[in-house]
């Protein structure tokens, strides 16, 4: 069984756990003696024994096994919260308490990738080297090549162009040739559309839903509709200052704050303009905006299982004709 499929195994088994013991609770059978055997250490022992000792089990990395641990730990508490009983709740209450504890780290993790931010662009603009890298090494070095870095990777990455856009340097990116993709059937004014209409619509709506539902829901809502902001204030911003670049024997797709992907020039099997639609299939990997892609790449080995590479940039004959002389 591959590394990728078992590491779905404590994810699973959160699920399996929370659905049975959510049915045993609220059932009123003999299963659970008529409602007098509603005893919270039953989900207690599986949420804080069995799903760690899986999660250690079937994660290599032990950093990334614990904060996955940890994670799912407090989903079940919040799924607890709700299937048992409140007659049969003693430790449970302590438990739901903590909620303020996830809160805070929820927030020191925010402030440890703005944090990162800082840290990464200063070093980025000291040395002029390569912004990803300057962004991904400090975790990777921490944290690892794991789930969660590629995850902090992304915020931070997502926060270096919310708010230090101009200090990042095109030019700084490894590579000998530069690509640009931002001018594709007017693929940035369109984010920059976005980004207006998330603007004006949010004050609107929190306070419609403010009157008319519960400030409650009004303010989740324009919390949630803020990190959209800030998301696609990033991807405009991004766009034009990430390139697709040859860099040696090496093509690095960049797109916008899509993690970059080397792909050896050695691995290309074949290079072409394409012109019609592109759907989404596990074996192809698509990277455009608007309009369809206007690059195709086939791979001689899959990476992963992307077999086909589709690309929109802003000037294709270019773009093929410098591979195929890399090639």
């Amino acid at each position: 069984m591959s590394p990728s499929v078992i590491s779905k195994f404590p994810l699973l088994f959160f699920i399996a756990i929370s659905l049975w013991w959510g049915f045993y609770y609220q059932s009123n059978s003999s299963l659970n003696d008529f409602g007098q055997a509603n005893f919270e250490f039953l989900y207690l022992l599986d949420v804080f024994i069995v799903l760690p000792i899986i999660c250690f089990l079937a994660v290599k990395n032990k950093k990334e096994a614990l904060l996955k641990a940890i994670t799912l730990c407090c989903l079940a508490v919040w799924v607890g919260s709700y299937i048992i009983p409140a007659s049969s709740k003693f430790i449970w209450p302590y438990l739901e308490s903590g909620r303020y504890v996830i809160s805070a780290l929820i927030l020191l993790f925010e402030l440890a990738a703005i944090v990162t931010v800082v840290l990464a662009i200063k070093t980025a603009l000291d040395d002029k080297v390569d912004p990803d890298l300057a962004i991904s090494q400090p975790i990777e070095r921490f944290l690892g090549k794991s789930v969660v870095a590629t995850v902090l990777n992304f915020e931070t990455r997502m926060w270096t162009f919310a708010l230090f856009a101009k200090r990042v340097k095109p030019d700084n990116y490894q590579g000998s040739k530069h690509f640009s993709y931002h001018q594709k059937d007017g693929s940035q004014s369109n984010l920059l559309g976005f980004v207006f209409l998330i603007a004006l619509e949010m004050p609107l709506m929190h306070l419609l839903l403010h009157f008319a539902w519960s400030p409650l829901a009004a303010n989740i809502v324009t919390i949630l509709s803020l990190l959209s902001l800030v998301f696609f204030l990033a991807e405009y911003r991004a766009m034009a200052k990430r390139p697709i670049s040859i860099d040696g024997d090496d093509l690095i797709i960049r797109y916008g704050l899509y993690q970059p992907l080397k792909v050896p020039l050695s691995n290309i099997k074949d290079i072409k303009g394409n012109d019609v639609f592109v759907a989404r299939e596990k074996s192809i990997k698509r990277y455009v905006y608007s309009g369809v892609p206007n690059i195709k790449i086939v791979l001689a080995e899959p990476i992963g299982e992307v077999e086909k590479i589709f690309i929109g940039v802003d000037n294709p004959h270019s773009f093929i004709e410098s591979i195929k002389h890399s090639l």
